[in-house]
């Protein structure tokens, strides 16, 4: 998997996971998920949050570990770093090169029915 392909399946699932969150609990009494905030911005960034034009985003944090591949075919690529093995049915010949780094980066990102 690629990066752009990582970070965008990440926060398509949280949206998603908090919307089908709030649809199975409606209607619980006492159960609110991801409720519209109240307070300050200094009391709600001590928990992650910041202030936008629309109202207020949690910070979701990415510490991500990518390889870099290349082989002496001049194939390569970037991916994330899943900590598996490829088992695959073929065996091919050759050496492959790859490298492990690491890179960190937050993205706000407005809840559905928190942002407020």
């Amino acid at each position: 998997m690629d990066l752009k392909e990582f970070v965008s399946e990440t926060l398509v699932q949280i949206t998603e996971g908090v919307s089908d969150a709030q649809r199975r609990t409606e209607g619980q009494e006492g159960v609110q998920i991801s409720p519209p905030l109240q307070g300050n911005l200094n009391t709600a960034s001590e928990h992650g949050f910041v202030s936008t034009s629309k109202g207020k985003a949690q910070v979701v944090k990415f510490d991500v570990a990518l390889t870099v591949t290349s082989s002496e075919k001049g194939k390569g690529g970037i991916g994330v770093f899943s900590g598996m093995l490829n088992v695959g049915g073929g065996v091919e010949s050759g050496s492959e090169n790859s490298s492990l780094s690491r890179v960190q980066f937050a993205i706000p990102l407005m809840l559905p029915g928190g942002g407020r």
